[in-house]
């Protein structure tokens, strides 16, 4: 068994960044609008800010009351659309339950959509069109691609089929000549699924629903999940149970999860570059 290790991906992607980045005729520009005081969006904000204050990007936070109508929301958004300062615009979320997440998203420019979730990014990821691309698949390819793991002709199964993780890294995978797999809540005899993967990836928000028993020989695991349970973060799967039977795997913490903020980072200065082109 062998780890994947996201930390080492991230840092050899920040720092390709940052020297980029020097070189530039401005600093690209990135806004983060959070609504509301949830404990987790504060963590992730935190950690955004701090990539665009190591990268050197200028960045905004802008904190949202809870209440805020969305009328007054698209107002902002629209403002920043028509910012010339911003290359990249976020809305983190979950959103309160009175906000139509999905119109928010694709209210953003999609040019500067860099969570890479607007229908248009999304239509052109499946498409196989150059874009703005979800930041967590996105993140998975970058740590496949750095240890040399090749996914053409491979099959890949993934359980899980969210917009964000799901969806774009199937079309992803598609995109790099795999034969994908996907697998969800409704799927019958799901081991008969995970047992034919020669890449697995699980990204459903369930701690251990993988064990040993459903996996064969060799096959390599990315797990996409972030449980926290009693105060410790575990995965999707359960390392204990597959870890002699793997021959790769992202571990949790350390893994798929370092490579978000990375790839936000990449997909600011990409959106940097289609806007100036």
């Amino acid at each position: 068994m062998k780890i994947l290790d996201g930390k080492i991906v991230k840092a050899q992607i920040l720092a390709k960044l940052k020297e980029e980045v020097q070189n530039l005729e401005r600093m690209p520009g990135l806004v983060v609008i959070q609504v509301g005081n949830d404990s987790a969006s504060e963590i992730y904000v935190g950690q955004k800010e701090k990539m665009a204050n190591q990268l050197g990007y200028k960045f905004k936070h802008i904190k949202l009351s809870g209440d805020i109508s969305q009328a007054e929301l698209e107002k902002i958004i629209k403002e920043i659309n028509s910012d010339q300062s911003i290359d990249g615009l976020l809305v983190q979320m979950p959103l309160p339950k009175h906000i139509d997440s999905k119109k928010i998203q694709n209210l953003i420019d999609c040019d500067k959509d860099v969570d890479g979730l607007s229908d248009v990014n999304a239509g052109k990821l499946t498409h196989n069109v150059d874009t703005l691309m979800p930041c967590t698949p996105k993140g998975i390819m970058d740590i496949l691609d750095y240890y040399s793991i090749s996914v053409e002709g491979k099959n890949v199964v993934i359980v899980g089929r969210s917009d964000l993780v799901g969806k774009p890294l199937a079309s992803m995978m598609l995109n790099n000549n795999a034969t994908v797999t996907i697998c969800h809540s409704k799927t019958k005899n799901l081991e008969l699924f995970t047992k034919m993967a020669d890449i697995l990836v699980v990204a459903v928000g369930k701690k251990g629903i993988i064990t040993g028993n459903m996996i064969s020989d060799g096959t390599i695991v990315i797990d996409v999940g972030i449980n926290r349970v009693d105060g410790k973060l575990y995965g999707d799967v359960d390392f204990e149970s597959v870890k002699d039977k793997v021959s790769f795997i992202t571990p949790v913490p350390g893994g798929v999860g370092q490579m978000t903020v990375a790839e936000l980072g990449q997909n600011v200065l990409k959106a940097y570059k289609k806007r100036k082109i």
